[in-house]
This record gives structure tokens, C-alpha cells and sequence, in this order.
């Protein structure tokens, strides 16, 4: 989910900035040490709204940078539990798929991709055995995140497609359309 966060904290500002408006200077350290940041609490900062307030700096003996106490405003992208994602397919492998979210990468497990059983094809491909579906590379798909793991330096989520609604986008359509069809003959029956 995508949030706006207010934070508060002494910002280092290099040398090499000095010669900037202080605020500017203050921006423009920001966007480098929050370019690629990731924090259990805050999430995966996406980039830096605004910058509300810039204090007087200090200097402090051996480092030839300036702090200032500042207050900013982030985007950030936190992944929450349950929440519904869009990516698309990014690798397949023999034990599931890959799939960029944008913000981050999520891992469905072989298990959870459709309810069938599914192999791994020598094409790359993930396939239903009873359902013939496929699922391939750069495949548009709707999941849920069920697991996310803060061990490491990125987390690790975990999602499924094993639920209705959920899918590649072209299977998602293709339930609707069996869906309608079948309402349609339920009522028509009805009707007679």
C-alpha cells in the first residue's frame, strides 16, 4: 500500500552541496540517500515529496559535512498482508514465478499459481494439467499478498493466485464471461 510519511531527522549534506541554497542542498541529499531505501517500519521509499522545514546545521569535528535537522515528507510503498497486487510475470521457474509489483519483486509458489496441478514446461512455461492454463513471461496477473519476511536487506513476499478473482488477467476475464454465461442459462431456466 502507498503512504505518505512525515519524517524528522538530521540529514548529512556533502561537501560537494555547499555551494547550493541550504534547502536545495538539503533536497537534493535526500533524493541520493533515500534513492533505493528500504526500512521494516517505513517501507520502500519511492522518492521525496517535499522538504517542510530545513534547522540551522551543525558541523561535527573529523566530518567535513553539515547536518540539518530536517523535516520532509516521503512516498513509500509498504506491503501488507492480504493486499491485492497487480504485476506481471517477470521469470518462471521450476519452483514458481517472479512477479515485479514495480516497487518490488513477489514469488508465487508453483503450488499457488492455479487451482490444478502444474508443471514446470520445458518452454518456460508453468501449466495446468486439467485446465490447460499457462502461465508465461510478462503475463499481466492480479495476486494477493499472504507472506512477507523482513530477513535480509529487501523483504521477501510471498503470493497466490489461488483464490477466485485472482489470476492472470486473461483467466480472471474468462471466469467472468463463464460466469455470465452460466447466470444467463440460470435465469433462463428459471424463466420457462
Amino acid at each position: 500500500m502507498f503512504y505518505i510519511v512525515e519524517v524528522e531527522d538530521y540529514v548529512r549534506v556533502e561537501p560537494k552541496l555547499f555551494g547550493l541554497k541550504t534547502s536545495d542542498a538539503v533536497a537534493k541529499q535526500l533524493q541520493e540517500t533515500y534513492a533505493n531505501y528500504h526500512d521494516k517500519e517505513i517501507g520502500e521509499v519511492i522518492g521525496i515529496i517535499s522538504v517542510l522545514e530545513v534547522g540551522n546545521g551543525i558541523i561535527i569535528p573529523g566530518d567535513g559535512a553539515a547536518y540539518y535537522n530536517s523535516k520532509f515528507k516521503l512516498i513509500v510503498w509498504k506491503p501488507e498482508m492480504q493486499e491485492l497486487v497487480y504485476g506481471l510475470t517477470e521469470e518462471i521457474t521450476n519452483f514458481g514465478a517472479f512477479i515485479n509489483l514495480g516497487v518490488m519483486k513477489g514469488v508465487i509458489h508453483i503450488s499457488q499459481t492455479m487451482d490444478d496441478y502444474v508443471t514446470f514446461s520445458t518452454t518456460g512455461t508453468l501449466l495446468g494439467k486439467d485446465s490447460k492454463k499457462v502461465l508465461k513471461k510478462r503475463d499481466p496477473c492480479l495476486a494477493r499478498i499472504v507472506a512477507v519476511s523482513y530477513k535480509g536487506d529487501q523483504p521477501k513476499i510471498g503470493l497466490t493466485m489461488r483464490q477466485p478473482g485472482l489470476g492472470k488477467l486473461d483467466w480472471i476475464a474468462e471466469e467472468k464471461k463463464a460466469a455470465k454465461i452460466s447466470k444467463k442459462k440460470v435465469t433462463k431456466g428459471a424463466t420457462a
